[in-house]
């Protein structure tokens, strides 16, 4: 048995296709949507994120703005340039992009950023929005997950999911999402994490498993249930180049569905974040 591939580049492209169209309707209202990036120090991946959601922002038609910003800056500097980017009428989503120096608060700077511009749904307001299953921004890499279970024709609505990671970044929200009441959720969810007993007794249970833990190939294929969907969505740089959380050659043979790293969640990543600015521009300018 092998696993069918999920690919995420394609169906990233597929939504990417589909916020240039709404941009392409918001431009003829005379509103270009706009993102702006604030990365405070010199972490060369962060250089590399950056770039690539100013590239994707520029194939959808939308504006970009990185602004730049020494890691000797002091975290009241940092907010001043929030407090600038949330009055500029230009910009209609902000991402902070991680990680920052350790002497600025990761959560002031997320709070500080305004509601309806928080495109990465870091902030508490939109967070606890999510929470309430009414979020109308949503996390990006979760709704990259679900989206990409969606166009990859998988069933969430009573499935048992099992989500490895709690972080607030993905394994939290996620699950949150998951559970809710709706037609792309409705799903059981199990969150495994460090002081899990016996993991492997939990992800064998799962119809579809989530990897989140930040740990190369933490997950193995004697750890999965035969025929199951496997979304991994770690990254890893190792000696061997960049590889999951999940042991993609053990778990293809025992998988159902499986997503490759890279190519799999991380184009997903980007291409929500476009959505929610596009949702956010819209919102911006006729309301919700």
């Amino acid at each position: 048995m092998s696993a069918r591939i999920i690919d995420g580049k394609a169906i990233a492209a597929q939504v990417r296709a589909d916020v240039a169209e709404r941009v392409k309707a918001l431009q003829a209202h005379g509103i270009q949507p706009g993102l702006a990036a604030v990365l405070v120090g010199d972490d060369p991946a962060s250089h590399i994120y950056v770039g690539s959601k100013q590239k994707a922002c520029e194939e959808v038609g939308m504006y970009s703005e990185k602004v730049e910003m020494p890691a000797s800056s002091t975290q009241g500097e940092v907010l001043e340039e929030i407090r600038r980017l949330n009055a500029d009428p230009k910009i209609n989503g902000m991402i902070v992009q991680l990680p920052v120096p350790d002497h600025i608060s990761e959560l002031a700077l997320q709070i500080a950023v305004a509601p309806e511009k928080d495109v990465d749904c870091l902030g508490p307001t939109n967070l606890g929005m999510v929470a309430r299953g009414k979020g109308f921004l949503l996390p990006a890499t979760p709704y990259g997950v679900v989206e990409l279970l969606v166009r990859s024709g998988i069933e969430i609505p009573g499935q048992n999911f099992v989500v490895v990671g709690r972080s607030a970044l993905v394994g939290m929200p996620l699950a949150i999402m998951l559970a809710q009441k709706n037609d792309r959720a409705n799903a059981t969810v199990t969150i495994c994490h460090t002081r899990t007993r016996d993991m492997a007794a939990h992800t064998r249970r799962a119809d579809i498993l989530v990897v989140a833990v930040g740990k190369a190939k933490a997950v193995t294929g004697d750890m999965i249930k035969p025929g199951a969907v496997v979304i991994d969505v770690g990254i890893n740089r190792t000696e061997d180049g960049i590889v999951g959380d999940v042991d993609f050659e053990g778990a293809v043979e025992v998988a159902g569905a499986i997503t490759p790293v890279p190519g799999g969640v991380g184009p997903m990543t980007v291409a929500m974040l476009l959505v929610n600015t596009v949702t956010a521009a819209e919102a911006q300018a006729f309301g919700r």
